[in-house]
């Protein structure tokens, strides 16, 4: 991880990686919990070349704990954000949106759990990195998606190339953790296979060295396979009865 950074407030920085990593040290520094999410967490979990497919990053996305909201508010106005005053009253129990006017750019607060097509739970291990939310919730956070567009896509590819599968005693992402999450929904469990399953078919369109496309696929074959394999409850099992006869997954509103 980079060096912290240091906070100018009334200043947000125009490059979102560095800006990202400012907003975590200020947080850290009033005794707050904030981490990152999005492009900016896998561009923080890359290597120093950056990530194997690098895409354009647009917004920063951040999770804080339940309780926050009125210290992380002053917190992000004196860092130079304007509040989304009519969103913020009608989501504040569960996300925030603020607006980096200098750099026409948006940061979306998370409180607790990540919530889009699907609900994933992230409060819980908060404390795992200095900077971003864990491997496996990251990763999770973009196998969720139901209409997977091409930037997800390339992050869950970086993730899945840069990082080994682990079992929770070494680095990489912690596959026991998404399967036992998945094992809980049926839901995301339909919508992980899907996505999976799309992005096995696709990564052939990208210009990676064979050897880059054979381990992505090796990685993404091997993590549905615990997946798949992990015991699911009752819940699940009822679930899955009803099949793709009933919607499965959230249609995330456009403006969040």
């Amino acid at each position: 991880m980079s060096e912290p950074v240091a906070v100018r407030a009334g200043a947000p920085l125009e490059d979102p990686i560095p800006e990202g990593r400012r907003l975590v040290d200020s947080a850290t520094k009033r005794g707050l919990t904030l981490r990152l999410l999005g492009g900016v967490a896998v561009y923080l979990q890359s290597p120093p070349a950056g990530p194997l497919l690098p895409r354009e990053i647009g917004d920063i996305d951040v999770v804080t704990r339940r309780g926050s909201r009125t210290a992380l508010t002053h917190l992000l106005t004196e860092a130079g954000y304007t509040a989304d005053a009519m969103f913020n009253a009608l989501h504040g129990a569960r996300r925030l949106v603020f607006v980096d006017e200098a750099n026409q750019r948006k940061l979306d607060v998370f409180i607790e759990e990540f919530s889009m097509c699907h609900d994933i739970p992230i409060a819980g291990r908060l404390d795992r990195d200095p900077y971003t939310i864990p491997l496996a919730e990251l990763l999770l956070t973009k196998l969720q998606i139901v209409r997977l567009n091409e930037r997800d896509q390339r992050d869950i590819y970086s993730l899945t190339y840069q990082h080994p599968l682990a079992n929770g005693r070494e680095p990489g992402v912690e596959t026991a953790f998404i399967a036992d999450v998945c094992a809980r929904d049926w839901g995301l469990w339909r919508t992980v296979k899907a996505t999976i399953e799309r992005c096995q078919e696709n990564v052939a369109g990208y210009d990676l060295e064979p050897a880059a496309s054979a381990l992505i696929s090796e990685r993404l074959a091997a993590l549905w396979e615990q997946i798949d394999q992990a015991p699911k409850g009752a819940k699940w099992r009822l679930r899955s009865r009803v099949g793709d006869r009933m919607r499965w997954y959230d249609e995330p509103e456009e403006n969040l």
